[in-house]
């Protein structure tokens, strides 16, 4: 039986987690850990607040939904407990992810960093990448609950480099006068723009609309309950003691 810890436990995201690992017959949770909900009951475990109690209680893989500041020190940590990571955790930039890749494979241990763990918006990104090179024009459009911090969302900045990666044949942006500051959206890769929303209501949505002459593509997808999430991070938990080094993406893992 694998042993698992969650850092974040006390979030809405780290309980949810908690209780999917709890019920998961090939998983244990071993430790729970959140400074700001320290003894509450997440899925059967008793939330401490210094990460040492996961390996203390012999954690080998740790799944992280915190914040980009706090896992930037926690995940390098775990690289040299040698304990593998799942990371949900948004905001994490490319040099934090050179710096990872560093760690976890030094360590011969693997980080995973997963924008998205719904299977859904995984399939979304990968029916945007084949369907890039057939269109000339795209943009994306995220929406989010109104407590996310960062913005574009990891799945909408993976989703545009993918997309980007795909086709050098972009049109350019025809927009000459903006009659208000940021109307079009952020320029991500290639020039294709991503807008963000936050709002009341919302889990977690993603619309990638294609166009080209006399046709447009719009493939969207759409997370309304953070139960979505699980099956995912359930994968990413069994899958990544089988590899080294660092992981983006769960299309890797699950040969998508």
């Amino acid at each position: 039986m694998l042993r698992v810890g969650v850092f974040g436990a006390g979030g809405r995201m780290g309980a949810t987690v908690c209780e999917a690992l709890a019920a998961d017959p090939d998983l244990e949770l071993v430790a729970a850990v959140d400074p700001h909900r320290v003894g509450v009951a997440a899925g059967g475990a008793v939330v401490a607040a210094h990460r040492q109690a996961v390996a203390d209680a012999g954690a080998e893989v740790v799944v992280d939904f915190t914040i980009a500041d706090a896992a930037r020190d926690n995940l390098v940590w775990l690289a040299e407990q040698r304990i593998h990571a799942v990371v949900g955790t948004t905001g994490l930039t490319g040099e934090d992810l050179e710096r990872l890749d560093f760690a976890f494979t030094s360590a011969d241990r693997a980080c995973v960093v997963v924008p998205n763990f719904a299977i859904g918006a995984v399939l979304m990104m990968r029916f945007a990448e084949l369907a890039a090179p057939y269109f000339d024009t795209a943009e994306v459009i995220e929406l989010h609950h109104n407590a996310k911090i960062d913005a574009p969302s990891g799945t909408a900045r993976l989703t545009v480099e993918r997309m980007a990666a795909a086709s050098s044949t972009w049109a350019p942006d025809p927009t000459e006068h903006e009659m208000l500051t940021g109307v079009r959206g952020a320029e991500g890769p290639a020039g294709i723009r991503v807008h963000s929303v936050r709002m009341g209501g919302m889990v977690a949505h993603h619309e990638v609309i294609l166009g080209t002459e006399g046709q447009t593509l719009t493939i969207r997808h759409d997370s309304t309950d953070r139960a979505s999430f699980m099956p995912g991070v359930l994968a990413a938990v069994k899958a990544v003691p089988g590899h080294s080094g660092l992981i983006v993406g769960l299309d890797t893992l699950l040969a998508i």
